[in-house]
């Protein structure tokens, strides 16, 4: 194996993304589902930016403030960055995340992630979104690295099985608590075990 691919939310971050409704809930209590998620959606692809998430879904004054205290609610994930240290001894990196670009920019830049990647597929970048074959294979192709050489860990299912059609070694980290059949870790610390 040369290659880890890892997922942001409920990977990198303890955030899984099922924050955002209640964030938003607490300013508008009786927001459908539908219309909080809705534009998020559609900024994880680049259709619109991300203050036009809050826009939408209703609230207005200064976005940016708003945004931010959403953002700054996410954490790192319990030793991630002690594992990403190590593991770019002996593999290539990769973030993929499905998220508005500006999520992500902001993100990474807080946490100092970017030093620690050799490549970032972030689909509201690439203009699609995991499970979507190609970004696995455009994230490969940025490493130098055949798909069957990867690593690939993210905690939802969906995006596991599309990995593993091309031949990667797909992780559960289940930070959802999920049955699961497949490979499954606790945390970095159970996946570096496996690794070194």
């Amino acid at each position: 194996m040369e290659a880890i691919l890892l997922d942001m939310y409920g990977v990198v971050v303890k955030q899984t993304g099922d924050d955002f409704v209640p964030f938003v809930r607490r300013t508008f209590p009786e927001k459908p589902y539908d219309e909080i998620y809705d534009p998020w959606l559609l900024a994880d692809v680049g259709a619109i930016p991300s203050l036009e998430i809050w826009r939408r879904i209703g609230f207005t004054g200064n976005l940016e403030k708003v945004e931010k205290e959403y953002l700054d609610t996410i954490e790192l994930n319990d030793a991630v960055l002690d594992f990403l240290k190590e593991a770019k001894k002996h593999y290539r990196l990769a973030l993929l995340s499905n998220d508005s670009a500006e999520w992500s920019r902001y993100l990474r830049q807080k946490f100092g992630l970017d030093r620690l990647f050799d490549a970032v597929c972030v689909s509201g970048e690439q203009k699609i979104a995991k499970p979507d074959r190609r970004v696995f294979l455009w994230t490969a192709e940025q490493l130098g690295v055949k798909p069957e050489n990867c690593w690939f860990v993210d905690d939802r299912e969906s995006n596991l099985q599309a990995a593993e059609e091309l031949g990667m070694k797909a992780v559960l980290l289940n930070s959802r608590h999920i049955d699961y059949d497949g490979d499954t870790i606790r945390d970095f610390a159970d996946f570096a075990s496996r690794l070194w």
